[in-house]
């Protein structure tokens, strides 16, 4: 690291569940809500180094957990990495700042990583504020901010306004801190308000900002998982021939070599515990495409189902869209089923989970993702979706196995089905109808 070189530092915490975006967890797991971190961190760092290249700057990670290696093997030698050490976050900054200036930078930027519409023009702006002002703020829209900058020369004159006054969290932190810039006549500029991530209402703008640019997938698809050794494989080789799509593989602690299967058909596979709403939603936090498509692991879709999804979603008023169902089986009353599925899905406008539900990125972080209960997730995220507009049928068939039908026989799952919805509409906790319905299936 060059000490007289303008100094970038990073703010940042290493992906630990459990740790890591503790807020997020009720609705992704704690595995999820850690690749949210990983994938928030990724995107700063590297309007970081983007940042670096354009204006020479030394680059610095200052990080929570982890350890200088782990932080190196995931981020790469183009960082010096410090940890952020004791205190508050006042305290923390104030050190690696004054660090950075005891060093020989002339000004400093520290940024943190839980901002998605964070740019290397942004950082560019700051550094250029700092040549005319003594301080420079990136506003956060919760009311604290997301980068602060300054000089050497006011750094040595205080830094009350990173102190124990402030009142960190708050949604006063930004407007308290530039009372006391004011009070120590500082010089200050503000960039533009950018909206941080912590809360699942924050996700919907989070995710339309971080699946926007360059070399983006058209489409994710999102795979939940769990023993399905036998049946992915098939599922996965459907998808091979498919252009400009995700594929994303949440696997739910399989001890059958699902995911052997999945890293074998060259897909990526990411980790969450059950229940299955909770891999779906861990998954589309990781997808890049602005479209989402939930694909069940014994669900083939038909060829050029990325053309029907576009197709269907650029309909009038459709909010989202589903397959038609087709069962593979010839078994008896199989064919009833499927009937009486696709009228209730092209006349209710009810499609299930089976039938490959598919929505914009926007849309489903809208509706508040799949609810994070063990069953009837589709089925309720469904109702919220028809709030917004219609639920559309694509001309094409997800061909599910029969499997679950037949372990009880046909007429009998279906009733099951029905005595399971009927109980949901009547108030019946999910977790009381899930323990029921796994008896039934024995």
């Amino acid at each position: 690291m060059s000490a007289a070189s303008e100094r970038l530092i990073l703010f940042t915490r290493y992906p630990e569940p459990g740790t890591a975006k503790t807020r997020l967890v009720s609705l992704l797991g704690a595995e999820g809500a850690a690749e949210f971190q990983r994938r928030l961190t990724v995107h700063a760092a590297k309007a970081a180094a983007e940042a670096g290249r354009l204006r020479g700057l030394s680059l610095e990670i200052r990080h929570e957990g982890g350890g200088e290696s782990r932080m190196r093997d995931w981020l790469g030698d183009g960082f010096t990495f410090r940890p952020q050490g004791s205190g508050d976050i006042g305290a923390r900054m104030q050190t690696s700042l004054g660090d950075a200036f005891a060093e020989g930078a002339p000004r400093a930027v520290l940024i943190g990583s839980d901002i998605p519409g964070l740019t290397s023009a942004t950082v560019v702006r700051a550094f250029n504020a700092l040549k005319h002002h003594d301080l420079v703020f990136g506003p956060a829209a919760d009311g604290g901010y997301y980068l602060i900058g300054m000089t050497a020369a006011c750094f040595r004159r205080g830094t009350a306004y990173l102190g124990p006054s402030i009142p960190w969290g708050s949604p006063d932190v930004l407007a308290r801190t530039l009372g006391m810039a004011r009070d120590a006549r500082l010089i200050f500029t503000l960039l533009k308000t950018l909206a941080d991530v912590d809360r699942p209402q924050d996700l919907p703008a989070a995710m339309q900002a971080l699946c926007s640019g360059k070399d983006r997938p058209a489409l994710s698809v999102v795979i939940p998982a769990l023993n399905e050794a036998g049946q992915i494989a098939e599922t996965l080789s459907a998808l091979a021939r498919s252009s400009n799509v995700e594929i994303i593989v949440v696997d739910g602690g399989s001890p059958d070599g699902t995911i052997a299967v999945a890293r074998a058909a060259g897909v990526r596979v990411l980790e969450a515990r059950p229940p299955r709403s909770i891999q779906m939603n861990a998954g589309a936090a990781a997808a890049g495409g602005n479209l989402l498509l939930f694909l069940h692991a014994d669900t083939r879709l038909p060829a050029g189902f990325e053309t029907q999804v576009r197709q269907t979603l650029a309909r009038s008023r459709v909010a989202a869209g589903a397959f038609r169902l087709k069962i593979d089986g010839n078994q008896r009353g199989l064919r009833t089923i499927e009937a009486v599925a696709n009228w209730r899905s092209r006349v209710l406008q009810m499609p299930y989970g089976d039938q490959a539900l598919f929505l914009r990125s926007y849309t489903f972080w809208e509706s508040g993702a799949f609810p994070p209960i063990p069953i009837m997730e589709d089925f309720e995220l469904v109702r919220r979706l028809k709030r917004r507009g219609r639920i559309a049928l694509a001309p094409g068939c997800a061909e599910t196995s029969a499997r679950r039908w037949l372990r009880l026989g046909a007429v009998k799952t279906w009733l099951v089905n029905q005595c399971v919805i009927a109980a949901y509409c009547a108030g019946v906790s999910p977790q009381r109808l899930a323990a029921w319905y796994r008896g039934k299936k024995g």
